[in-house]
This record gives structure tokens, C-alpha cells and sequence, in this order.
């Protein structure tokens, strides 16, 4: 099958389920998990079943719905920790942005192509080339 810009309508149901079941960054977990409580079973597991899989499929059916429904219960749980983990993830992103801010520079030199050369206020140069696309504009 050849793959052409004019399908991605029979490919957006494979980037769907791809981008739901992926763990983020931000929150360190799925987003299916945080909506259902539990991990999805991708279709290549249904095929040539999992440990996960098997385990389920030899359960009676009250045990697997009273296993579904501690699950849940948990859910509660597994967003605490989301939040948590979302909240170390933002204090980190936090510190390494406010570790990069030096205070107000002088632009003291430009090179083509958008480097430039910074010096405190106090005409100290900074070491390291800056890109233009990087910097704040700041009129007094």
C-alpha cells in the first residue's frame, strides 16, 4: 500500500491511538489511563497476546469486572500522582528557564545570520554567542 497525502483520513484512527497512548511528558502517564483508569490494549497485543492479555482472558468474568472495578477506584489515586508529577515537571522547566536569565544586556555586537554578542549593564561581556530569536526587546 502506498501512503499518499490524500489518506490520512484511513491513517488518522493509527495517530489517534498512537497520541492516546503514549506517555506524556508533562503528566507521566497516558491519557486514556487518566480517562478509564487503566492502560489500553493496543491491537498488536490482541494478535499475539501479552502476559497482560493472557492473565485477563483466563480470569472469570465477575473476577475481571471486580478487578475493572478497583481499577477505578484507584483512578482518583493515579491523578494525585499525575498532578504531582506535573507539578515537578513545571518547578523543573522553571528553574532551568529561570537558570538561563542573566538580567537586562546590552546588545554589543551582531552578527549575519542572528548571533549576537551581550554585556551586562555594566560592560561585562557575556561568554557564550546568543540567537536573536531567543531575546526579549525591552524599551526604556
Amino acid at each position: 500500500m502506498t501512503v499518499t497525502y490524500k489518506d490520512w483520513h484511513e491513517m488518522l484512527s493509527f495517530a489517534l491511538l498512537t497520541y492516546r497512548t503514549s506517555i506524556r511528558t508533562l503528566t507521566g502517564a497516558t491519557l486514556y489511563s487518566l480517562v478509564y483508569g487503566m492502560e489500553a490494549v493496543i491491537p498488536i497485543e490482541v494478535e499475539i497476546p501479552s502476559m497482560r492479555v493472557i492473565a485477563k482472558s483466563e480470569l472469570e468474568e465477575a473476577e475481571w469486572a471486580n478487578q475493572c472495578y478497583e481499577q477505578l477506584n484507584l483512578i482518583d489515586e493515579k491523578r494525585l500522582t499525575t498532578l504531582c508529577h506535573d507539578q515537578c515537571y513545571q518547578q523543573k522547566m522553571a528553574r532551568v528557564f529561570n537558570a538561563r536569565y542573566n538580567g537586562p544586556s546590552v546588545v554589543r555586537e551582531t552578527f549575519s545570520g542572528g548571533a549576537i554578542i551581550l554585556s551586562d549593564m555594566d560592560g561585562t561581556e557575556n561568554a557564550p554567542l546568543v540567537n536573536a530569536d531567543v531575546l526579549k526587546k525591552y524599551y526604556l
